[in-house]
């Protein structure tokens, strides 16, 4: 068996390869049978080989474009992690100014128990940053696209702005993965990705990610080592994600070209008020989305001019189209700004820090069926006048 340090070393040629070769093989053995070897790592009968999370840490920090990443048992765990390492009581974190979603109250949360300050900014105009920072401001935090309205953010001009300020910059990037954006070739210095949407892409196991530069993964490393019952992921669950990274650059290509395909029908049809998909023209960041992702993804938002009565009536009739917060699987998943929200967020909209969401709002995670029969769907569910 190769050693470790045999195992680390990087084949000189490994980067010149595709996205999706670099996503299925190994640096250093481009023939080597890694999965019968995680197989055995998981049953306990090869305590040599390399964990199952390792491998998945160095795969996705290759194909981020990172020096080193660090796994953990969910998205959230990620965020909290970010925090607790690099943040102190009285510190502030600037965040996009955005819609009030469960994902915005727990990072309200997470954030007021460190004594640790949110400061919403629109940074649709990366310019309000220098108005916003202060003695105590540390990092700028932000998803592109956003959730759920999918908004896109220029990575690369506010990377600029917050350096001059000396910040660090954290991309969300879950709704694009690795696939489509890569946050860090456009200045950010951190990313954080919900392993437990596209990355592994079939609904089945939780995990999140950070990935950036090895001095900082090691303080987030050394954090996370203090509360290993919040945040170790199971081998099992690094394997799963695992084997959805082989599939992420076809799935995502699946994901967006049908997702498209709806956003186009839908943006024709007398029923549609609005849509918003980013590599539609009439997106406002078309240009934007264009320039820094290789594909629209498969998360779309729409509204009917038939409003909130409109939205409920059309979604009961969906027969294909399944009726879920969840998103990023491979059926194809659809819900209403009621669900997306409630009343208990209303103070965090009345703080300044987001907006209230229309009641007119449809989020759809368009999966891998075929484009066609998805349409169909639609089409025969907005004929509910």
């Amino acid at each position: 068996m190769r050693d470790r340090d045999e195992l680390d070393a990087a084949d000189p040629e490994f980067d010149e390869l595709g996205f999706s070769t670099r996503a299925i093989h190994q640096p250093v053995d481009l023939s080597l049978n890694r999965p019968a070897q995680l197989v055995r790592e998981i049953s306990g009968a090869d305590n040599n080989a390399h964990s199952a999370t390792d491998m998945l840490e160095k795969t996705l920090a290759r194909l981020e474009g990172a020096e080193a990443g660090l796994v953990l048992s969910s998205g959230l765990a990620a965020f909290n992690m970010l925090a607790l390492a690099l943040l102190s009581e009285g510190d502030e974190m600037i965040v996009h100014r955005q819609v009030c979603t469960d994902t915005a109250a727990l990072m309200e949360k997470t954030l007021t128990r460190a004594g640790i300050t949110m400061v919403p900014v629109d940074l649709s105009l990366p310019a309000n940053i220098y108005r916003a920072v202060t003695p105590r401001t540390r990092l700028i935090y932000f998803d592109t696209p956003t959730n759920p309205l999918g908004d896109i953010l220029d990575i690369a001009a506010i990377a600029k702005c917050g350096r001059s300020c000396g910040l660090k910059i954290v991309v969300d990037s879950t709704f694009a993965s690795p696939a489509l954006q890569r946050p860090i070739e456009h200045g950010a210095d951190i990313v954080l990705q919900s392993l437990t949407k596209y990355i592994n892409g079939h609904g089945d196991t939780l995990g999140g990610a950070l990935l950036g530069d090895t001095a900082t993964i090691q303080k987030l490393r050394e954090t996370s080592l203090r509360f290993p019952e919040a945040n170790v992921i199971s081998p099992q669950a690094s394997f799963l994600i695992l084997r959805g990274v082989k599939t992420l650059a076809l799935r995502m290509d699946r994901h967006s070209s049908a997702a498209h395909a709806i956003a186009l029908t839908l943006e024709t049809h007398p029923a549609v008020a609005w849509v918003r998909y980013p590599f539609l023209p009439s997106h406002p960041n078309h240009s934007i989305a264009r320039r820094q992702m290789s594909g629209g993804s498969g998360m779309l938002a729409f509204g009917l001019r038939a409003g909130r009565d409109g939205a409920t009536a059309m979604i009961s009739r969906l027969r294909l189209i399944q009726s879920g917060v969840n998103l990023a699987e491979v059926g194809s998943l659809i819900c209403h700004s009621a669900r997306l929200t409630s009343t208990r967020h209303l103070s965090l909209s009345g703080g300044g820090l987001c907006d209230a969401l229309g009641d007119d709002v449809i989020r759809c995670s368009v999966g891998l069926e075929d484009a066609e029969d998805l349409i169909e769907d639609i089409l025969e569910a907005l004929d509910f006048g």
